[in-house]
């Protein structure tokens, strides 16, 4: 999450773990000082572990309106917001972007929603901005909404929320009456020792409009959200416009805005978001293009290696080959004759073998054959494998097991006939069970 201040960016990095969203870094960074691409770039985890990105924008930027609508789903509402846009918007539809954040107070079938309104030309050059730092957010949000959300409102009145952009003075004002939010709006001060008595003026205003629109129908009770030093600065004006009836209270400070934030758009909550459509699909895009072309980036880096590597042994086993032929070409042709009757010793003491392996095979099927089995067919394959294949009784499944257990211990000349023995393959044929399987040979090449 990041607050982009003019004189400072503030960044705070929040995990979920266990669905619960805590707090894991925050920095504070100069205006020259470049974002961590670590913490605010997206790379192949963010595939199956999910990262947004959220960046706040100034609330100079934005104008706040009030509307109260029939309970409907957000997509309803969505839809009765855009018909009156023109009534709302203080710039032409097509020049603005806009967003709703529905408020959880209801009363008599009708919702509370706010909306949220910024020139497209001031969204476009703020993004710019986070763009050239290395920063694409995923949200776009005003963090005064999750202030306004987070005060508990009890009462009827009117809630000041002072803030300091920089070296502007920023206001958000909200007239709670009737149980519901009335009006909302984003007043900017100018730096003078006169801001109170301002901000009292513009109160009248509103406090005139409220009357004249109907649901202003007391002095209103001031509530003044801000910290120490504000509150000493504003509170006589407050006081004298209220007739002493204000109330101060301790606003949130920035990180636990920010972990409000976090915690709202974790679960869904924070459904004003401001960032245009075309940059949320164009970041995506940007996404999957850094990752093909990272990725591709790696195949050929791996392939240049691989490609080297290749060259390098090419290199070694040519220089091996050679000084292995000269070698070769060294020995005497009584080598030749050696091997050539060393093959046909092999030859024949293989062809001895397999007559043994095929008598012992043999004998070993048929001596450990149960009564109740019956062996239809026996193939010596090559002088590697033995086939069985027989029938039994569909109840005789044990002895099948039992069989080919036997087979695996069967022995000759003191070691194990078969190196390797399948478990027995079947199907059911009626009452009877056909049975097969295969022995590896244990068989030892005379070298």
């Amino acid at each position: 999450m990041l607050d982009a201040k003019p004189d400072a960016r503030q960044l705070w990095r929040f995990s979920i773990e266990d669905g619960k969203v805590a707090l894991a870094s925050e920095q504070r960074l100069l205006p020259a000082e470049p974002l961590p691409s670590k913490l605010v770039g997206k790379d192949w985890r963010s595939l199956w572990q999910r990262k947004i990105n959220i960046a706040w924008l100034p609330a100079d930027h934005a104008f706040l309106r009030v509307a109260h609508l029939p309970t409907s789903d957000f997509a309803e509402v969505l839809s009765m917001v855009e018909l009156q846009l023109e009534k709302l918007s203080p710039l032409p539809a097509n020049q603005v972007v806009w967003s709703i954040e529905v408020l959880p107070q209801h009363a008599e079938n009708m919702q509370t929603v706010v909306v949220v309104i910024a020139a497209r030309h001031l969204v476009e050059a703020f993004l710019g901005k986070l763009e050239s730092d290395g920063y694409q957010p995923d949200r776009l949000e005003l963090p005064q909404l999750h202030q306004l959300l987070a005060t508990r409102m009890e009462e009827d009145g009117v809630w000041i929320y002072p803030s300091n952009e920089g070296s502007k003075h920023l206001c958000l004002i909200a007239w709670w009456f009737g149980g519901s939010l009335q009006q909302l709006q984003v007043l900017q001060l100018p730096d003078s020792l006169n801001r109170g008595t301002l901000l009292a003026e513009q109160l009248t205003k509103a406090a005139w409009a409220g009357e004249m629109e109907g649901w202003l129908t007391s002095r209103p009770r001031c509530h003044l959200v801000a910290d120490a030093a504000t509150s000493a600065f504003l509170e006589p004006s407050l006081k004298q416009w209220a007739e002493d009836s204000v109330v101060a209270v301790e606003p949130l400070s920035k990180a636990a805005v920010a972990e409000l934030a976090a915690k709202r758009s974790a679960r869904n909550e924070a459904k004003a978001n401001l960032l245009p459509v075309e940059y949320t699909a164009r970041y995506q895009q940007k996404f999957i293009d850094r990752l093909w072309m990272s990725g591709l980036g790696g195949i050929v880096a791996a392939y240049i290696i691989g490609v080297a590597i290749y060259f390098a042994s090419l290199q070694v086993l040519n220089y091996q080959q050679h000084s292995l032929e000269k070698e070769v070409a060294s020995l005497s042709p009584k080598y030749t004759n050696a091997m050539k009757l060393k093959e046909r010793v092999e030859v024949l003491q293989n062809q001895l073998n397999l007559k043994y392996a095929a008598l012992d095979s043999l004998r070993a099927a048929s001596e450990l054959l149960p009564p109740d089995l019956s062996l239809s067919q026996l193939h010596f394959q090559r002088g590697q494998k033995l086939f069985l294949q027989g029938t039994a009784p569909q109840e005789q499944v044990s002895q099948l097991t039992d069989y080919n257990s036997a087979l695996r211990k069967a022995t000759a000349n003191g070691e194990l006939l078969f190196s390797k023995v399948e478990q027995p393959r079947y199907e059911t044929r009626g009452q009877t069970l056909a049975w097969r399987f295969t022995c590896d040979l244990n068989r030892v090449e005379t070298e």
